[in-house]
């Protein structure tokens, strides 16, 4: 054999599949279609010192192999800007609020609130390990998150503020998103409010000089242990038998023991298994496709709206951009604002002209946070459906009765061949957190403990 193991994949996966094999003794080989470590995370730098994270950037409580690598390689960690009023722009008028309760009216806040408390609620009966076997599961996975939504979100803001919510978590309208995914990601995620919130939840801190940075501490410690890095080399082949495996790239073809696949499920299907994959895993591939986002950055001379009162944080019933953020560093002069265009709008807006989407973009910050808005320094957008080695972003999405039909050839293996990669986390399900437990758990499957 070439090596022990080889790994399909350098995102956080990858690096902590690779991490735990090197700490067993075991030679690993990780081979990466792109010429870069990071996967799904990606951070740009300009020549005036701005750098951005053009894919995933935050980290939260809970997320504890997160804020454990950053105090490994000595990154700094800094919590978002949230001080000041929240904006909700609702029917063509903004309104402003602080803390966790928007200014809804009684009959819109006690409908949100109780669809709040009944899906957490639902969310924490789905079995976090096997959601397939929960309770009513079937029911629950024929529908769609949009239908529930109908049948008991019935107040117009309550449901407007509600469908943005879940675009800005799934990056999926909630009309393509199964009931029982849904709810099996709430739980995952350690509930609504720790998926929703930016101050002791999941969008609370960043780490200094980017989330790919962290990524290229790893990959450096990882050389020095002797674990060998193959990028700008898709696989496009793996072959199996009893005694091994040969991996086919473009770089060039391996032999080892065992695989770990880390590859996001519809580009799995891309690759040509031998032999083929069972049906019910080519399935779940299929039935898991990306959600789409376009991440939106207007950098500004002074981060103006503090001037204000404002946060930054905002969200609306108008698109394309339905929710925003201050992502400004503490030690910035300048202002950034950060605005996603998710799910359908985002499939429809990536095919747009730049300059077009640009307009469109900024005129939604504008309402948000006035005239000012339209004119930053510099615009920035990224189309993460444009990434031929993603295909979309933040993570795989359950489409309605994929998870009882195939949910448990997810983490199941295919002989010599294990899978890792956030949509098959336990925890943590579609975040960076959930890519790193889930290489840790393929590691284990391979190289299990003494």
């Amino acid at each position: 054999m070439d090596t022990d193991v080889i790994i399909m994949g350098a995102g956080y996966a990858g690096l902590a599949a690779a991490d735990g094999l090197a700490s067993a003794g075991k030679q690993v080989t990780v081979v990466e279609a792109r010429e870069r470590v990071g996967g799904r995370t990606r951070t740009d730098h300009y020549e005036d010192g701005l750098w951005l994270d053009l894919g995933g950037q935050w980290l939260g409580p809970g997320h504890d192999h997160l804020y454990a690598l950053a105090k490994r390689f000595d990154k700094k960690v800094w919590a978002m800007h949230v001080d000041g009023r929240h904006t909700l722009h609702v029917r063509g008028r903004n309104r402003y609020f602080r803390g966790d309760t928007p200014p809804l009216g009684v009959t819109g806040l006690a409908n949100l609130a109780w669809a709040f408390a009944r899906l957490s609620m639902l969310a924490r009966r789905v079995s976090l390990y096997y959601p397939w076997q929960t309770p009513a599961a079937h029911k629950l996975d024929q529908q769609t998150l949009g239908d529930w939504m109908r049948r008991h979100v019935y107040q117009r803001d309550a449901r407007a503020l509600l469908q943005s919510t879940f675009e800005a978590i799934f990056a999926a309208h909630p009309d393509d998103i199964s009931l029982l995914h849904a709810l099996f990601y709430i739980h995952s995620g350690k509930g609504l409010r720790s998926l929703t919130s930016a101050t002791g939840g999941a969008q609370q801190d960043r780490i200094e000089g980017g989330l790919q940075g962290l990524a290229e501490s790893w990959l450096a410690d990882l050389r020095r242990r002797d674990v060998n890095f193959v990028f700008d080399s898709p696989v496009r082949a793996v072959e199996q038998d009893a005694h091994g495996v040969r991996v086919h790239a473009d770089a060039g073809s391996w032999t080892a023991g065992h695989v770990i696949c880390t590859l996001p499920p519809a580009l799995t299907l891309d690759v040509d298994f031998r032999p083929a994959l069972p049906e019910a895993r080519r399935a779940w591939c299929e039935g898991m496709p990306p959600g789409d986002v376009i991440k939106c950055f207007a950098v500004y001379d002074t981060p103006f709206w503090r001037e204000q009162g404002l946060s930054g944080l905002a969200a609306g019933d108008h698109g394309p951009v339905h929710v925003a953020f201050d992502i400004t560093p503490p030690d910035s002069d300048q202002g950034i604002l950060l605005g996603f265009i998710e799910g359908r709008e985002a499939r429809r807006w990536s095919e747009a002209d730049a300059d077009e989407r640009r307009e469109a973009a900024l005129q939604s910050l504008a309402r948000f946070f006035g005239e000012q808005a339209r004119s930053p320094v510099r615009y920035i957008d990224h189309c993460w459906g444009h990434e031929t080695w993603s295909g979309g972003c933040y993570a795989g999405v359950a489409r309605p009765g994929i998870l009882t039909a195939t949910g448990d050839s997810a983490r199941t293996p295919h002989g010599r061949i294990h899978w890792a990669g956030t949509e098959t986390a336990i925890h943590w399900n579609g975040y960076i957190e959930g890519a790193i437990y889930s290489g840790i758990r393929a590691a284990s499957e391979v190289a299990p403990e003494e």
